[in-house]
């Protein structure tokens, strides 16, 4: 299992995406197609006989030096470093970028490229606003189809509904060990550090779906066999980390320094739907629908018949939290925004909580070690 650990976290670390230059070789004439967090139809790309593939920036593996020139200074460090792979060539394997509109600094990046790439192709997902309208599913279902469309036109193949319905199941079945390998992070943490649940689920934005599965299924059949000891660490749920991703290094230090993660939004893309899509009737409806009225909570989703900060709510009282921290990327306006009601809530519900900021090129962690130590001790010797 330390080779399946160690194979993806190269796999995360690789801004070259050998992975997906592999895939493409061995498979002659058929596209890889990258998408922007937090959320795309990964089964329509699959249907379409495309590589789905999560871009989530280059971390801290990559300087900036033509970014800037496209970006104002305010900028989170996702959106900068993810046009500097498009501008250094990392992403020529790529034939296709998607987006939606998960804040203005997104929503911007598609144009962006667009303008400086005109070859490739580029779209715009137009995810609704309103899920409370009973026009939402098929305004969505119809935005499916407009995309699968295009998709096939550029694949030249024809995409039918057994197609999208046997993605369907395939993503169901990769979205339901995701959340059994949550529950053992929840009921038995000191068997899986959060680290590598992290590298485990985020293999699955750079691999085939089946392939991924695969992984996930070895994993979760070793775990009950894994030696190891309890630690005595407090339990708390992370928050704020669904679209620019922490460095690998920071979760790993959050852990050392005393706590069990049984909790996070790390990849929250990998794991959106909160039950299994549908796969009988019309499956481009039955995504519409999932999307809709099983998805889970996030500050990129706005949906006030379940309130965001009831959804934090329920995460902390489901796992049994003694606290929350909010790992919030620096200059991301939606987990800022969000901040305000969700500190409001775990205050009425009188858990502690710690807010730290982070950006991808965070090389030293002293800071932020002396203040996860701090809090963790001033719960412990309470």
């Amino acid at each position: 299992m330390d080779k399946v650990l160690e194979r993806c976290t190269d796999l995360v670390q690789d801004i070259g995406f050998a992975q997906v230059r592999a895939w493409k070789q061995q498979h002659p004439g058929r596209a890889a197609v990258a998408y922007f967090p937090v959320y795309a139809p990964v089964e329509i790309i699959h249907a379409a006989g495309m590589l789905p593939v999560c871009v989530s920036g280059a971390g801290d593996r990559l300087d900036v030096q033509y970014a800037d020139a496209r970006f104002g200074s305010f900028i989170c460090s996702i959106i900068k470093t993810t046009t500097e792979l498009a501008l250094t060539g990392h992403l020529d394997p790529f034939d296709a970028f998607l987006f939606s509109s998960i804040c203005d600094s997104a929503r911007n990046l598609c144009w962006v490229l667009k303008r400086n790439f005109p070859d490739k192709y580029h779209d715009f997902i137009h995810l609704p606003q309103n899920p409370s309208s009973g026009a939402t599913a098929e305004f969505l279902a119809a935005e499916y189809r407009r995309v699968m469309a295009e998709l096939g036109g550029m694949s030249g193949r024809l995409i039918r509904d057994d197609d999208i319905a046997e993605s369907i199941a395939l993503y169901n079945r990769s979205r339901e060990l995701i959340r059994e390998l949550y529950r053992v992070r929840t009921h038995t943490p000191h068997r899986l550090a959060a680290w590598e649940s992290y590298v485990l689920v985020r293999a699955g934005n750079f691999l085939p779906v089946e392939e991924h599965i695969a992984i996930l299924e070895q994993a979760l059949a070793w775990l009950p066999q894994r030696s190891c000891k309890s630690r005595d660490s407090i339990r708390i749920v992370v928050e704020g980390s669904f679209c620019e991703q922490p460095p690998l290094e920071l979760i790993r230090l959050i852990e050392e320094a005393g706590c069990y993660i049984v909790e996070d939004d790390f990849t929250l893309g990998q794991r959106w739907f909160e039950s299994d899509v549908a796969t009988n009737g019309d499956p481009v409806q039955a995504l519409a629908e999932a999307y809709v009225a099983q998805s889970v909570y996030s500050s990129v989703r706005h949906d006030f018949r379940k309130p965001r900060w009831d959804g934090l709510a329920d995460k902390i009282r489901d796992t049994q939290a003694d606290a929350v921290l909010f790992l919030i990327a620096k200059f991301c306006e939606p987990a800022y925004f969000d901040y305000v009601p969700f500190k409001q809530t775990v205050e009425a519900m009188c858990i502690p909580h710690l807010l730290l900021e982070f950006e991808e090129k965070l090389f030293t962690f002293d800071r932020v070690r002396t203040e996860v130590e701090t809090f963790v001790e001033s719960l412990v010797f309470d």
